[in-house]
């Protein structure tokens, strides 16, 4: 069960349990776009210049 006392992580107001770890729709949007413009990565190994890309 989602820890109610967790503050939303955009706006840090308390997090609503329907949209956990979210207070509203509109932060979820925010963290979403986040994801999508790239601003949030997950790291990874870096690519060698010279790996194949599979492109012919």
């Amino acid at each position: 069960m989602p820890d109610s006392a967790t503050p939303c992580p955009i706006c840090r107001k308390p997090a609503d349990p329907a949209r956990h770890p979210f207070c509203s729709p509109r932060c979820a949007e925010i963290d979403l776009g986040r994801w999508l413009t790239g601003q949030y990565a997950i790291p990874g190994p870096l690519a060698d210049a010279t790996e194949d890309t599979g492109a012919a």
